[in-house]
C-alpha cells in the first residue's frame, strides 16, 4: 500500500515535471520577428504615412491570427513603426536604425525621395524592403536584390496620364508643375516626355517645394499662357492649396492632372472642396479599391480597425507584409539572408494583385487607374 502510494506520488511528480519541461520547452520555441514600416507619420502628408502603417498593422494582427511555425518555431510578428518625416536624410538615419536593430524586413519608404536613398543602406546590411507607394524608375537603376516595389512605376503613370489628355480629352496645351523632389520630377518628365511624343504643346514648366503652401505667383504665370490643362508632379498637401488658388484666378476651367500622391481620398478636404476638384485626374499604379480581388472584404476589415483611416496604399502595404512572410515560409526561415532569394519567386495572391516580380524587383504586370473626383468623392474612370 505504501509502495502504492509512492508510486503514484512519484508518477504525479513525473507528470509535473513533464509539464513543466514541455512549457518552458514552448516558451523556448516562440520567436518575436519584427517587421518595420518606414514613412512619413509627421508633417503634412502624415495622413497618407499612417495609411501605410495601418496596412502593415492590420496584416501583422491577422499573420499573428494564424499562428504560424517557422523554422519549428512558432512565431509572434511585431510592428517596428519608424516616422522618417518624408525627409531623405532622415529616411537613411531611419533605415540605418533599422538595419542595426536586426529587423527581419522593412515596408515603405512611402516616396521615392526617402526610399531611393533608404535603398542603399538596406542593401548593406542585407534587409529587404518592399514599397507600397514609390514610383520613381530609378529606384530599381541600381540593381539591388533587396528592393521590391509593388505598384506601378512612373512610367507607366505618367504616360498614361497624357495619353488620356490627349486621346480621351483632346486636349492641346498643358503647363507642367513639380514639386523638385525625385517622385514629382519624374512623374513630371515622363507626363512631358509622353505629351510631347503625342504631339502636345508645353506652354511653361515651372517649379515649387514639397513644403510649399503659396502658388499665386507661378499659377499667375501659367495663366497667361493659357494652358488647356496643368499637370502637377507632387504631393496632395501642395495639390490641395493649388487647386484653391486655381479657383481664385479663374483658372476653374482648366484640367488638373497629377500622379498617385494627390491621387488621395483628403484631397477634396485639402482643396476646400474648390470647384476646380472635378477637373482632377490622376493615376495610381494599381487596380481600384472596388476592381481589386479582395479590395471589398478587406476595406471592411481595415475600416473596423481604423475607421475614417483610409487613404491609398494601405492595402499594397498590407499585401508587402504578406509577400515578407509568403517568403519566409518557403524559405523556412525568417533570416533574411535565408528568406532574401525567395522573394524575387514570389507568386502570392494577394488583395491587390497576384504578385510576381521582374529581376529588378518591379511587377511582371503592374496596372494603372484613372481617378476623377465627383460631388467631392473619388471615383475610378476605368
Amino acid at each position: 500500500m505504501f509502495l502504492h502510494f509512492q508510486l503514484n506520488a512519484l508518477s504525479c511528480i513525473t507528470a509535473a515535471v513533464l509539464a513543466l519541461a514541455a512549457s518552458m520547452a514552448q516558451a523556448q520555441e516562440l520567436q518575436t520577428v519584427k517587421i518595420a514600416h518606414a514613412g512619413p507619420t509627421s508633417g503634412g502628408i502624415a495622413h497618407i504615412g499612417k495609411d501605410t502603417e495601418n496596412g502593415v498593422h492590420l496584416a501583422i494582427d491577422e499573420l499573428n491570427a494564424q499562428n504560424l511555425v517557422i523554422g519549428g518555431k512558432k512565431i509572434k510578428f511585431e510592428l517596428v513603426a519608424e516616422d522618417d518625416a518624408g525627409d531623405p536624410r532622415q529616411a537613411t538615419a531611419v533605415a540605418q536604425k533599422l538595419c542595426d536593430s536586426k529587423v527581419a524586413g522593412v515596408v515603405g519608404h512611402l516616396q521615392s525621395g526617402t526610399t531611393i536613398p533608404a535603398s542603399t543602406v538596406y542593401n548593406k546590411c542585407g534587409i529587404p524592403h518592399i514599397t507600397a507607394s514609390a514610383t520613381n524608375p530609378d529606384l530599381a537603376k541600381p540593381g539591388y536584390k533587396t528592393s521590391f516595389r509593388l505598384i506601378a512605376n512612373d512610367n507607366a503613370l505618367g504616360a498614361a496620364l497624357a495619353i488620356f489628355a490627349h486621346d480621351a480629352l483632346k486636349l492641346k496645351r498643358v503647363a507642367i508643375i513639380d514639386d523638385r523632389t525625385a517622385y514629382g520630377q519624374g512623374v513630371a518628365d515622363v507626363f512631358k516626355a509622353t505629351a510631347r511624343q503625342k504631339g502636345m504643346e508645353v506652354v511653361g514648366e515651372e517649379f515649387t517645394s514639397d513644403k510649399a503652401t503659396d502658388f499665386m505667383a507661378i499659377l499667375t504665370s501659367i495663366k497667361s499662357k493659357k494652358p488647356d490643362a496643368i499637370f502637377f508632379g507632387g504631393l496632395d498637401a501642395q495639390a490641395g492649396p493649388m487647386l484653391r488658388q486655381m479657383e481664385q484666378l479663374g483658372l476653374s476651367s482648366v484640367k488638373f492632372f497629377g500622379g498617385d500622391a494627390l491621387c488621395t481620398e483628403k484631397l477634396p478636404e485639402l482643396s476646400s472642396k474648390a470647384a476646380s476638384l472635378k477637373n482632377v485626374t490622376c493615376a495610381t499604379g494599381g487596380a481600384s479599391l472596388q476592381k481589386m480581388q479582395g479590395g471589398a472584404e478587406w476595406k471592411k476589415r481595415y475600416d473596423a480597425k481604423f475607421p475614417g483611416q483610409f487613404q491609398i496604399y494601405s492595402p499594397y502595404a498590407y499585401d508587402a507584409t504578406f509577400v515578407l512572410v509568403d517568403a519566409m515560409k518557403r524559405a523556412n526561415s525568417t533570416d533574411p539572408k535565408a528568406y532574401l532569394p525567395f522573394i524575387g519567386k514570389t507568386q502570392f495572391k494577394g488583395v491587390t494583385a497576384n504578385i510576381a516580380f521582374t529581376s529588378q524587383g518591379e511587377l511582371t504586370k503592374p496596372a494603372v487607374t484613372l481617378y476623377t473626383y465627383k460631388n467631392n468623392v473619388r471615383v475610378a474612370l476605368n
